[in-house]
């Protein structure tokens, strides 16, 4: 991807007596580290009292043997973060631990709540105190805060509440729960590790990490818990939740194309052949006369290789990552963000000289570092360059937690193909219709969130976003903070 995306975040759970969970956890969160990297944490229980410790940073950076030794217990949650309600900062690293009227749980969100606002307004008109700047501890506050005598009560009430996107893995002094918004916009599985113990994922890598089998996802609207008395299901709002017409779920598509590691499994499909039938389709609707295809690494490497074996012509590797760069795309800061894209590839001149070349490529978000990379491609000697984009144009901003910016920052929502075609200097420019899309992933039609596609949003949205409105509403007293860590034994 080269005109980037905000990811989401990770969420990991495990309960498993008898294991070292907290170093599960952290493994959990290697895994999903694609998801986020601004921040990480891991909540554990011993039964008696809830272990935290948050950092800003990567899982690798941010726990060390000594800081996993004093998180004991044998049920734990785990995050990594991108912001994407409220800032990048210390007091906004997940987990959280927050108690109230219900006791106390630490929780732990991948999506964004677009409502938050207006229900931390309603929590601050009883007296509620708020100690973050985030959607998450909002949900967090209103379990441990709303009337209602047993979980399903106080979950059906989040969910009548909460509008928007949220894979939650919560966590009790007795119990680990796994949770998914009614509309299924974020994934969430669940696995079996040796036997006798249950993980909570966000992507199956993480199982696959850990040794652990896939059982199955976690269903939209669904609540799953997991105590001494093993594992148990429940849908607070009822099994069947309205959504838009004709709709059963609302899966991010960007899910399949993009944002999961292509050797997890979502909907019962592997992604790294979804992307290769996407790089197939869009053989069959944007062929060209070309030399070579090469994808952009790593993110379209599978769409490129099923590119090229649609069309006939050679697969090649044209772009060198530098992979201890990162994924520039994490950055919040646009400048940042502009510096390491020239960072991050390097043309093989002696594959690109002389020759037509199609670069297949994810999106194209805002159309500012795609010109960088077709010049580049220019320079190493290519005498052709067709872009072949593995997504429609997105021409509307996402409201669920992906960091896409607004409209008018938008290429797609303010020119047309040729125009944007022009504007990045390649000479032809193709995209995967929506059809196209849905078809490779192997899903039943309609059942995907295509809003940033089509502007047609499975449940109602705010005409403005700001991702820092909670910023300006937090408590006097709450100090944002960007040097030391998190750390809580509850």
């Amino acid at each position: 991807m080269l005109d980037h995306l905000g990811e989401k975040c990770g969420v990991f759970g495990v309960y498993a007596p008898g294991e070292d969970v907290a170093r599960l956890t952290f493994f959990g969160l290697h895994a999903l580290q694609h998801r986020g990297q601004e921040s990480a944490g891991i909540a554990t229980t011993d039964g008696k009292r809830i272990h935290l410790y948050a950092e800003m940073g990567l899982v690798s950076q941010v726990f060390m043997e000594e800081t996993l030794s004093t998180l004991p217990g044998f049920a734990a949650i785990g995050h990594t973060r991108y912001s994407t309600t409220g800032a990048s900062v210390q007091c906004n690293a997940q987990p959280f631990v927050v108690r109230g009227a219900h006791g106390e749980l630490a929780i732990a969100h991948n999506g964004n709540v677009v409502n938050a606002d207006v229900m931390r307004g309603d929590l601050d008109a009883l007296g509620v105190q708020f100690e973050t700047t985030t959607d998450t501890e909002v949900l967090g506050r209103l379990l441990v805060e709303t009337p209602g005598e047993t979980w399903d009560e106080r979950f059906a009430t989040l969910m009548r509440r909460a509008n928007g996107a949220y894979s939650l893995t919560i966590l009790t002094k007795d119990a680990l729960f796994g949770v998914r918004d009614p509309l299924g916009i974020r994934p969430l599985c669940i696995g079996r590790l040796n036997g006798h113990g249950w993980v909570f994922a966000s992507e199956t890598c993480a199982l696959d990490h850990l040794g652990a089998d896939f059982v199955r996802e976690v269903q939209p609207g669904e609540v799953v818990r997991i105590d001494a008395e093993g594992m148990h299901s429940s849908y607070p709002m009822g099994e069947t939740v309205p959504m838009a017409e004709g709709q059963s779920q609302a899966l991010c598509l960007f899910e399949f194309i993009y944002f999961a590691r292509p050797d997890s499994r979502l909907g019962g499909e592997l992604l790294h052949p979804v992307r290769m039938r996407m790089g197939a389709k869009l053989a069959e609707e944007h062929p060209v006369e070309a030399d070579i295809v090469i994808g952009v690494p790593d993110s379209a490497t599978a769409a490129a290789i099923g590119y090229a074996q649609a069309s006939g012509i050679p697969y090649a590797e044209g772009l060198v990552k530098n992979r201890y760069v990162g994924r520039t795309f994490i950055q919040p800061d646009q400048r940042l963000r502009e510096r390491g894209v020239r960072l991050k590839f390097n043309p093989l001149r002696e594959v690109l000289q002389g020759k037509r070349v199609i670069v297949v490529d994810d999106s194209i978000v805002r159309g500012t570092t795609t010109p960088r990379v077709v010049e580049m491609l220019r320079r190493a000697g290519a005498t052709e360059v067709h872009m072949r984009i593995t997504s429609p144009p997105i021409t509307h901003p996402c409201f669920y937690g992906v960091d896409m910016a607004t409209r008018g920052e938008l290429i797609a929502a303010n020119e047309s193909v040729p125009e944007i075609r022009d504007h990045i200097g390649a000479d032809s420019l193709g995209y995967l219709s929506i059809e196209g899309t849905v078809a490779a992933t192997g899903q039943v039609a309609g059942n995907q969130c295509t809003a940033c596609f089509t502007g047609q949003y499975p449940a109602a949205v705010p005409l403005q976003f700001d991702k820092f409105a909670l910023d300006t509403t937090r408590n006097e007293g709450a100090e944002v903070t960007t040097e030391s860590p998190v750390v809580t034994t509850a």
